[in-house]
């Protein structure tokens, strides 16, 4: 992808249901340029708009990190078997003691017990897990997008911050459900179509949308590989802080423009943090010049992603990706 692609695709993920015209006049570029640009990426399967739940305030499910060691030559296999799960947000095979990470929402804190000690303990291959129970979340990786952007452009394109501070919960109601199962299937569905399918009239469909993003109940996502924008090292970072700098560390690190995801989590590192960058030598530069300044931080676990099984509740098989030539 050239310059003007990658552009164009940080675009869409800061607003990934901004119009054509919108995102062409923010970066520069004449709408028919955009719309064929976009729509083509969109079309050919390297792009995908969805939506995900944030999990916590919307009492959808509680999220945990799960790092698995496996029985050697069984790595790939176990990574499918909890890709298929449908309550696995991301699968990833890592370097290091573990060999398979995951992202997985449970539906309650109670089935939470039994997806572990006896749903993914009884997956042929799987030896060891450790468990991380999501705190706080500080970035999702829906709100990240990749370094490509002016702030001028920025600030064009993201929407306006809330009023107020959010509530810590805020439920969903059932046409809401409706609505966001839609929106999760494509995100930049229509409000006519929402409107259709949900027997709804168009001024409550185009309200209902808007009152769900606004309340941050559910995040849009325009998701793709990173190595095929340039971003070709991917990192998960655990690391140690001490419980008073925890906030000021969590904020400080989701505020860069290289950290895709970031959260308090429990376990004996408290917070974990995932990083994209162009080469390992930019991932050095991020350890030792952003983290390496945080007092708070006293140890750093270091993991790089060799795999992406799944997305963001999305099969590898569904997104393209970069594949070299020997």
């Amino acid at each position: 992808m050239d310059v003007l692609d990658r552009r164009l695709i940080a675009a869409l993920q800061v607003s990934p249901r901004a119009s054509w015209g919108e995102i062409g006049r923010a970066v520069g570029e004449h709408e028919r340029t955009v719309a064929r640009r976009l729509q083509r990426l969109i079309s050919d399967g390297y792009v995908r708009v969805t939506a995900i739940y944030d999990d916590l305030r919307s009492g959808h499910g509680r999220p945990v990190h799960l790092h698995v060691q496996v029985r050697p030559g069984t790595a790939a296999s176990v990574a499918r078997a909890i890709a298929d799960r449908h309550d696995t947000r991301s699968v990833y095979a890592l370097t290091g003691a573990t060999d398979v990470g995951c992202e997985l929402v449970s539906p309650s804190r109670d089935k939470l017990h039994d997806i572990l000690s006896t749903q993914i303990s009884g997956i042929d291959g799987v030896g060891q897990t450790q468990t991380q129970v999501v705190l706080h979340t500080f970035r999702t990786v829906a709100e990240w997008h990749a370094p490509y952007l002016t702030e001028r452009e920025l600030a064009e394109l993201r929407p306006p911050p809330p009023d107020a501070p959010l509530p810590d919960v805020d439920g969903l109601s059932p046409l809401e459900e409706e609505i966001a199962e839609l929106l999760a299937a494509d995100g930049r569905i229509a409000f006519t179509a929402i409107a259709e399918r949900l027997e709804l009239s168009l001024p409550t469909a185009r309200r209902r949308v808007t009152s769900l993003l606004d309340r941050r109940l559910l995040l849009l996502r325009a998701e793709i590989e990173p190595a095929l924008i340039g971003l070709e090292v991917e990192a998960q970072l655990w690391l140690k802080v001490r419980p008073n700098g925890l906030d000021r560390v969590g904020q400080r690190l989701a505020a860069h423009p290289d950290v895709r995801y970031c959260a308090a989590t429990t376990g004996t590192h408290g917070l974990i943090v995932q990083v994209a960058t162009a080469h390992e030598e930019d991932l050095y530069r991020f350890l030792s010049g952003v983290v390496g300044l945080l007092d708070e931080v006293t140890d750093v676990n270091v993991t790089l992603i060799t795999h992406a099984y799944k997305r963001g509740y999305l099969h590898k098989s569904g997104l393209l990706t970069l594949e070299k030539t020997p």
